[in-house]
C-alpha cells in the first residue's frame, strides 16, 4: 500500500474546532491542535488519554511502581522491572489490571505482588480505569485506531471518529543519500543555526550514534537543543557509576580503565602508565582514586558519592536523591548492589528538568508527530524498526498497523522533510526500515533504489576550522628513518603521522623485551658477575619491574619464562657468542640498561647495543649484537619467522602486507662498513624453543634464523662455483646432471643468460631462461642423464636461493626506496600534501597500526 497523506494540523483543527474534547494518541499531536485554537475555551480542549485522566504531568508509572516494590519487597530487581512491565503492557493492550493472572507462564510471585501493589498505586493506568468522560461533552476522538484497550476505555459511549489520514497518496521527498554519519550531520549543521533552531525538529534512533553525533556537533557549534541526554548520560552520573565497578575489577585493573574517571575529576594521568595495573603505578595521578577504593567497603553509597562528588568540586544533590528512592543511600557499597544501580539507570529514565528551547530532538520509536516547519529525518534504518511485543495478550497484527500508522504520520511531520540517510556502512549495504517496504510499491533492497540524491564528500562550511598562520619557520627535514619508523609509514603514513604525534602507553611486550635485550647486552659486557649472581635474584629483579603489566596469577609462568629466556641468552653467547672486538672501534654509550644498573656496572662493549646513523644512505638503527666482522645478531622474543618470510618481508614492489624491512636497512647500512663482503644477519627467537627445554630436548638451532647477503648481482652468484656446489648437493637428478656437465661447461652455459624476476615456480619453467639452460646442458651431457629434470631441479634451487638472501641489486633498489620516502616524507610534512591512510600497497594492515580509532574510512 502507498503511503497514506496525513492531515496537517490545520486540517485537523478545522475538523474538530466545535467539539468541547478532542481526544488524540499522542501528546505532541494535541499541542499542535491547542496551538490553533482561534476561540475561547474553557477547560481542557485536545489532550491524551492519559493526561486526560492524570493531568498535565504524567509519571512514568513503571519506574514508580519499581521504586517502590523495590524498597518493600525482597525480590531481585530484573524480576521486579520484568514483572511490573508485563502486567503494565497487559493491562493496556487488555484494559485489565488482573489479565496477567490469566497468564500462567508470566505468573510468579514478583508478579502478584505487582498486581497487588498497582491496586493501591496511583497511577497513570490506574486512573485510566477509573476515569470517565462527561457523557454531556461532544467528544471527537482522532486516530481511534491508535489508541488501546485501555486509553479506549475512558471514551464515552457516543463520540465522533476523526481519521488522521485522508485518501490520498503522500508524495514522499527523495531521501539524500551521504557516505557516512559524519557527513549527515555535516550537512544538518550547513542547514542549522542557533537563530533557527526553533524552527527546527531532527527525529532520530535515541540510543543510536545519530544521537550522541548530533548532541556534541551542536554543542560544538552553540545550537541550542532538548530532548537529548538522561539523566544517566550526564557524565558524573557515569563516572560515579564506573567508578564504583572499578573498585570491584581487582587487581587486574588498568590505568587505562581508570581513564575515564580521572578525566572527569580533572586527573591526569601519564599515557605511559595506562597500561600498568592500577595496584603497582605509584604518583599522585591515582593517589585518590587508591585511596577511595581502600576505604570503599566501609562506606555507604551516600558517603561514597560525597567522596566523588567532592574531589570533583561539582553538586550531584539529583543522583544523591535517586540512591534514596531506591533505598541504596545508606546500604554499604558491594558489588551486588552496585550491578543494581547501574540496571536501574540503565532501564529506566529517571526525570530531569530541561529546557525547551532550541532544535527539538525527537526520538524515532517514540513519536509519531513533530510540531516543527522543518523536520531532518536521520539514518531510517532498521533502528527504527520497534521490536514487536511477544506477549499472548497482545495483538501483533493490530499492533503492526498502530507502528506503521505512527511510522507514516513522523514522515510527514512538518511543512518540509528531508531524509537524510547512508546506503552502506562498512561495507555493508544499510537496511531501510522494515515499515517502508510494507509500505511502498516499488521493489527495493537499500535507500539508492528509491528515488534519491547522491552527495559526495565536501568540506564543511561550518566555520572557519582551525585559525592558520605562518611561522615563519621552515619545517625540518627528516634525514634518516628507523626501521620501525619505515614500517609504520610504509603500512599507512596516516598511522606513522599519529604515531610521532601522539604519546603511546608502555606496553608489556615492550618492557619484557627490554629487559631481555637489557641481559644479552650484560651478559656479553660481564659474563662472570651474572654466573656469581643467584638465578633467582634475577628473576625477581625481572618480575618486580614487569608486575605492573600482569596479575599475580600470571607469576609462576612467567618466572619460569624469564629464567628459560635468560639461560638460553646465556647458552647461545657461551657458544656463539664473539671472541674479540678488536674489528671495532670504541662506541659512544648510550642509553641505559636495567642489569647494569642493578649491578651498578659498566656496559660499554663495542659489539653490543651499537647505534649508527648514516645521513647519505638515510638509515639509522640499533644493532643487538656484532657477532664477527660480518656476523650481525637481533634478539627476538616474538614467534620465528622463515629466512624466505624475512626477506619477503623488505619487498618493494609492492611492499608485504606485513612490511619488514630490518635486516636490508641493517644490511644496507653495514655493507657499507664491510664492502664487498658476504654478511650474515641472524635472529634469535631465544623463546622459541621453550617447550622443548621444559620438555629436555631443546636444540638452539631451532631458535636461529640466518639470511645472507651476497655482494653480488644474483646473475653473478648463479655462475659462480658457490652456485654450482650448492647444485651438487640438491636432488639425485640435478647432482647428476651437473656432476656430468662439470663447472666449466656450467659456466659458460649460464654467462650470457638472464634469470627472470618472477618467484612463480610456473613462470620461471615456461621462461626463456629455462628454455635455454635445458637445451645448452642437455646438449653437454650424457644420453643417460635426465637433464631436463635435472635443471628444472636446479632453477627451483636457485629460486628458492634468491627468495632466502639478499643480492647487490636488491640493496641497491632498497637505498633508492628510502630515498624516495624520504623525499616523499619530507614533501607530505612541508604541506605538499595530507599523509594518507593507505600504504604503497592500498589499504594498510589494520592489525598492523597503532592508532586505529583515528584512520577514519573513507576518509583519504
Amino acid at each position: 500500500m502507498p503511503i497514506r497523506r496525513a492531515k496537517p494540523a490545520e486540517s485537523l483543527y478545522a475538523e474538530v474546532a466545535d467539539y468541547d474534547l478532542v481526544v488524540t494518541p499522542d501528546a505532541a499531536l494535541a499541542s499542535a491542535i491547542n496551538r490553533r485554537l482561534d476561540r475561547p475555551h474553557f477547560g481542557t480542549f485536545a489532550t491524551t488519554p492519559r493526561r486526560l485522566a492524570a493531568g498535565r504531568r504524567e509519571q512514568a508509572e513503571d519506574r514508580r511502581a519499581f521504586l517502590k516494590l523495590v524498597t518493600e519487597t525482597d525480590h531481585d530487581w530484573k524480576a521486579v522491572a520484568y514483572a511490573v512491565g508485563n502486567v503494565l503492557q497487559c493491562w493496556e493492550h487488555t484494559g485489565r489490571l488482573d489479565a496477567i493472572l490469566a497468564y500462567d507462564a508470566y505468573v510468579d510471585d514478583a508478579t502478584r505482588e505487582v498486581v497487588e501493589v498497582m491496586r493501591t498505586l496511583r497511577t497513570t493506568s490506574k486512573r485510566l480505569s477509573e476515569f470517565e468522560i462527561d457523557d454531556g461533552q461532544s467528544v471527537a476522538v482522532v486516530g481511534h485506531d491508535q489508541l488501546t484497550e485501555l486509553e479506549r476505555s475512558v471514551l464515552p459511549d457516543a463520540f465522533d471518529r476523526v481519521d488522521l489520514f485522508t485518501d490520498e497518496a503522500f508524495d514522499y521527498p527523495p531521501f539524500h543519500v551521504f557516505e557516512s554519519a559524519t557527513d549527515i550531520v555535516a550537512a544538518l549543521l550547513d542547514t542549522v543555526s542557533a537563530r533557527n533552531a526553533e524552527h527546527v525538529a531532527v527525529v532520530l534512533d535515541g540510543g543510536g550514534k545519530y544521537s550522541s553525533l548530533v548532541e556534541s556537533a551542536f554543542e560544538a557549534a552553540d545550537v541550542p537543543f532538548y530532548g537529548g541526554p538522561g539523566f544517566a548520560d550526564d557524565p558524573h552520573h557515569r563516572a560515579f557509576v564506573r567508578l564504583l565497578r572499578l573498585c570491584f575489577r581487582g587487581s587486574e585493573t588498568t590505568v587505562g580503565d581508570a581513564v575515564p574517571v580521572l578525566t572527569q575529576l580533572g586527573i591526569d594521568a601519564p599515557i605511559a602508565d595506562h597500561e600498568r595495573r592500577l595496584a603497582a603505578v605509584d604518583g599522585l595521578s591515582v593517589e585518590w582514586l587508591r585511596t577511595f577504593r581502600d576505604r570503599l567497603e566501609d562506606r555507604t553509597f551516600a558517603e561514597a558519592l560525597d567522596a566523588y562528588a567532592s574531589e570533583a568540586g561539582v553538586e550531584l544533590s539529583r543522583l544523591d536523591e535517586e540512591l534514596g528512592s531506591l533505598g541504596l543511600a545508606d546500604e554499604p557499597v558491594t558489588d551486588g548492589a552496585v550491578d543494581r544501580l547501574a540496571y536501574y539507570l540503565q532501564t529506566y529514565e529517571v526525570p530531569v528538568d530541561r529546557d525547551n528551547e532550541g532544535v527539538l530532538l525527537a526520538d524515532a520509536k517514540s513519536s509519531a508527530y513533530v510540531d516543527r516547519p522543518v523536520v531532518f529525518h536521520l539514518g531510517m534504518g532498521e533502528e527504527w524498526t520497534h521490536s514487536a511485543p511477544k506477549r499472548p495478550w497482545v495483538d501483533t497484527e493490530t499492533q503492526f498497523e498502530r507502528y506503521v500508522g505512527s511510522f507514516q504520520r513522523l514522515l510527514q511531520s512538518g511543512d518540509r522533510q528531508y531524509y537524510l540517510v547512508q546506503d552502506a556502512a562498512g561495507g555493508e549495504p544499510i537496511t531501510p526500515c522494515l515499515y517502508l517496504g510494507d509500505l511502498l510499491d516499488e521493489e527495493f533492497d537499500r535507500f539508492s533504489d528509491l528515488e534519491s540524491v547522491e552527495h559526495r564528500r565536501r568540506p564543511r562550511s561550518t566555520g572557519d576550522g582551525f585559525d592558520r598562520r605562518s611561522t615563519g619557520i621552515d619545517p625540518q627535514s627528516v634525514e634518516t628513518v628507523s626501521q620501525s619508523t619505515l614500517n609504520s609509514y610504509v603500512n599507512s603514513p596516516r598511522d606513522y603521522l599519529f604515531g610521532r604525534l601522539l604519546d603511546t602507553p608502555d606496553q608489556e611486550r615492550f618492557v619484557e623485551g627490554n629487559l631481555f635485550h637489557d641481559f644479552a647486552e650484560f651478559y656479553v659486557n660481564h659474563p662472570d658477575v651474572v654466573a656469581a649472581a643467584e638465578a633467582d635474584d634475577l628473576v625477581d629483579a625481572m618480575i618486580a619491574e614487569a608486575e605492573a603489566f600482569f596479575s599475580a596469577a600470571d607469576e609462576t609462568l612467567r618466572r619460569r619464562k624469564y629464567r628459560i629466556g635468560m639461560d638460553l641468552i646465556a647458552e647461545y653467547l657461551d657458544e656463539e657468542g664473539p671472541e674479540s672486538d678488536d674489528f671495532l672501534t670504541p662506541a659512544s654509550g648510550w642509553g641505559t640498561n636495567f642489569f647494569a644498573e642493578h649491578f651498578d656496572e659498566p656496559v660499554d662493549s663495542p659489539l653490543t647495543e651499537r647505534w649508527f646513523e648514516d645521513d647519505a644512505l638515510g638509515v639509522k638503527g640499533k644493532i643487538d649484537l656484532v657477532r664477527s666482522p660480518t656476523q650481525l645478531l637481533d634478539y627476538k622474543s616474538g614467534r620465528k619467522k622463515r629466512a624466505s618470510q624475512v626477506v619477503g618481508g623488505a619487498a618493494l614492489d609492492p611492499p608485504a602486507d606485513t612490511p619488514n624491512f630490518q635486516a636490508a636497512l641493517y644490511m644496507t647500512y653495514y655493507r657499507t662498513v664491510r664492502p664487498d663482503e658476504r654478511l650474515e644477519f641472524t635472529f634469535f627467537h631465544f623463546l622459541e624453543p621453550m617447550a622443548d627445554v621444559i620438555a629436555g630436548d631443546a636444540d638452539l638451532e631451532d631458535a636461529l634464523t640466518t639470511v645472507t647477503y651476497h655482494p653480488v648481482a644474483f646473475d653473478e652468484y648463479v655462475g659462480s662455483r658457490e652456485a654450482f656446489e650448492q647444485l651438487l648437493d640438491g636432488y639425485a637428478d640435478c647432482r647428476e646432471t651437473f656432476e656430468d656437465l662439470g663447472y666449466a661447461a656450467y659456466e659458460e652455459i649460464v654467462a650470457p643468460l638472464t634469470f627472470p624476476e618472477t618467484t612463480d615456480r610456473g613462470e620461471l619453467r615456461d621462461s626463456e631462461f629455462a628454455e635455454r639452460f635445458t637445451a645448452a646442458v642437455d646438449a653437454e651431457t650424457a644420453a643417460d642423464v635426465d637433464a631436463e629434470k635435472g635443471t628444472d631441479q636446479a632453477i627451483r634451487e636457485f629460486n628458492g636461493v634468491r627468495k632466502q638472501a639478499f643480492f647487490r641489486e636488491d640493496l641497491d633498489a632498497f637505498e633508492a626506496f628510502v630515498d624516495e620516502r624520504l623525499d616523499e616524507l619530507n614533501a607530505r610534512r612541508a604541506g605538499a600534501e595530507r599523509f594518507p591512510i593507505d600504504g604503497l600497497a592500498g589499504e594498510p594492515n589494520y592489525r598492523r597500526v597503532d592508532n586505529r580509532d583515528l584512520l577514519l574510512e573513507g576518509d583519504r
